[in-house]
Parts: structure tokens; C-alpha cells; sequence
């Protein structure tokens, strides 16, 4: 069986990151407004705005509950895979942080 971790884009710009093992049912889902509280509800309509294939449930729950606190531009980033700017968008960019200090 697959699993989808997939990214749903809103109609108010704001991004959506989900898996299921039927991506096809669960955009209906999402789209028909099934559950009041999910996130998407109040959002329609909502869009497929890409999708990751995994074979191992667990490794796609772990890399979904990852990509739920990632900001917009760095999921735009793995799912494009584009790896130098998810790298760059990862980067410590406090000032105060020992890895921007010279020793």
C-alpha cells in the first residue's frame, strides 16, 4: 500500500499538509467541506498543490507532523525538492546564535 503526504493550497494562500492512503478520496473530502473542523473547511475551495509517495506509514507520519510546523516557503521547498533552498531556509538566522559567531 502507498501513502500520500500531500499540500493543499487554500483560497486564502494559507497552506495545507496531510497523508492518506487515497489521495483522490481524501481531496474529495477536503473539497466537499466533510469535517467542520478541519482546517480547510472555512478555506474553500482548496487545491492539490503537490504530493510525496511513501511505502512506510510511520515514516510518512513523521515527515507529515514535520512539514506541519515548517513555514510556507520551506514546504514549498521539499515538495518542489528543491533541496539548496530548504537548506538555506533552515539555516540559523539569529544573530545572537554560536553558529553565526566566528571563533
Amino acid at each position: 500500500m502507498l501513502f500520500y503526504i500531500y499540500l493543499l493550497e487554500c483560497n486564502d494562500g494559507a497552506y495545507y499538509v496531510g497523508v492518506t492512503n487515497n489521495l483522490n478520496r481524501r481531496l474529495k473530502e477536503h473539497q466537499a467541506g466533510i469535517s467542520s473542523g478541519c482546517f480547510t473547511n472555512s478555506r474553500q475551495p482548496v487545491r492539490l498543490k503537490n504530493y510525496r509517495v511513501f511505502e512506510n506509514i510511520n515514516e510518512a507520519i513523521k515527515v507529515e507532523k514535520k512539514l506541519k510546523r515548517w513555514s510556507k516557503a520551506k514546504k514549498e521547498a521539499y515538495f518542489k525538492r528543491d533541496w539548496k533552498a530548504l537548506h538555506d531556509l533552515s539555516s540559523c538566522k539569529n544573530p545572537s546564535s554560536h553558529k553565526n559567531h566566528n571563533t
